[in-house]
């Protein structure tokens, strides 16, 4: 695992604005940043990332299924308890309500097993740029020489999403909602809503604030069109917390991520993963603050259950502190140790590591002058070595 400089293609943003990546640059900022890249070998992708991700799925899912049938389980993942049922029928219907994607974000330095950070189990997004534009870029730098011939990268992601899109019904059109307005949340809402039509779907996006409820507690588009299925780059926990929460069960609406994914998409999971296989490879000791092994780690991550993008995260290492501000400060916190991330001189490395259905099928890495992954932190392209 190596940091290479490389030379950026003379016309990438006009390459970008092409292909609706409107959200390279952000906020004045550069997200997508190929002036570098990371260089794998096909041993490192193979054995310490592709193989341990599917490990860490398939833990989850163990851990989905003891909680769906144990509400003590379910009341430490931080699910309301109103919305027990709901999720644990969910899970008992999971073959009429599968997961489509999700993305374990992992720390690597090329040495030692890679370390499970968190699980985006609902919303995670990252997405595209992942998808489709790194390899627009792998493809661009082999054709004009920057690469050399057989230069490979860790990405099947677009296949498989649109794979998994084709196994699950089409009778209804597809609802693609979320922050339309949004410029990350919109790009990725536009993606999934062209793989669904790929699939074969008939789709229409909205706006989470355009829906509405019918008569019967049914969830309705602008049109007063019944929404029977809908994609929602929305976080469960937000919606348990909306005024049309108490309307989920009975809406009759078929999601993805389905409610049973609201089990998994908490950073709860780390201490209880962690209470079902201590010393695994592949976890770090992680506890619920509460606990009082937890005050025995010296080197540490403080997490609250639901964030995003780093936000309300604190990072003790070597007697220093580094904290991330956001609006997440006032619920349950878990406590998971620290590790080192991949770094060099111009920052640290996380890796994403995306899982679509059950398999592992690509990888999207971010990288910040912070330890702690945040909204900006840049986007950079990765090869596996000929």
């Amino acid at each position: 695992m190596r940091r290479h400089l490389i030379e950026e293609r003379p016309h990438w943003r006009a390459t970008a604005e092409t292909f609706g990546f409107r959200f390279a640059d952000m906020y004045g900022t550069k997200y997508w940043d190929e002036s570098a890249m990371i260089a794998f070998t096909l041993e490192e992708i193979e054995r310490h990332i592709e193989d341990p991700s599917g490990d860490l799925h398939q833990m989850c899912l163990e851990l989905a299924d003891r909680a769906a049938a144990d509400e003590r389980l379910l009341a430490r993942l931080g699910i309301p308890g109103a919305h027990h049922a709901y999720v644990a029928a969910s899970w008992r219907n999971r073959a009429q309500e599968p997961s489509l994607y999700g993305r374990f974000d992992l720390a690597y330095n090329g040495t030692g097993p890679a370390k499970l950070l968190e699980y985006n189990a609902d919303t995670p997004t990252g997405l595209y740029e992942a998808a489709v534009f790194q390899w627009l870029w792998l493809e661009d730098c082999v054709r004009s020489g920057a690469l050399p011939p057989g230069t490979d990268q860790f990405n099947s992601i677009q296949e498989h999403l649109v794979e998994r899109l084709c196994l699950m019904p089409q009778t209804s059109i597809l609802h693609v909602a979320g922050a339309v307005d949004n410029v990350e949340d919109g790009g990725t809402l536009s993606y999934v809503a062209d793989c669904a039509l790929q699939a074969g779907f008939r789709v229409k996006m909205l706006a989470m604030s355009d829906i509405g409820l019918d008569a019967q507690g049914r969830f309705t588009d602008l049109d007063d069109l019944v929404i029977d299925r809908m994609f929602k780059l929305h976080p469960w926990e937000w919606m348990f917390g909306e005024a049309y929460g108490e309307h989920l069960a009975q809406s009759d609406c078929a999601m993805m991520e389905p409610p049973w994914k609201a089990m998994l998409s908490t950073k709860a999971i780390l201490p209880l993963l962690w209470e079902m296989f201590p010393g695994h490879p592949n976890l770090l000791p992680a506890y619920f603050e509460d606990d009082p092994r937890a005050q025995g780690l010296r080197d540490y991550a403080r997490k609250p259950l639901f964030s995003r993008e780093g936000e309300n995260v604190t990072l003790v290492r070597h007697g220093r502190t580094e904290t991330v501000d956001g609006p997440h400060g006032a619920g349950r916190f878990v406590v998971q140790a620290a590790t080192p991330l991949f770094q060099t001189r111009h920052g640290h490395v996380v890796i994403g590591s995306w899982i679509v259905g059950d398999t592992p099928c690509g990888i999207g890495l971010r990288e910040d002058t912070s330890a702690i992954t945040m909204n900006m932190s840049r986007f950079i392209p990765h090869i596996i070595t000929p």
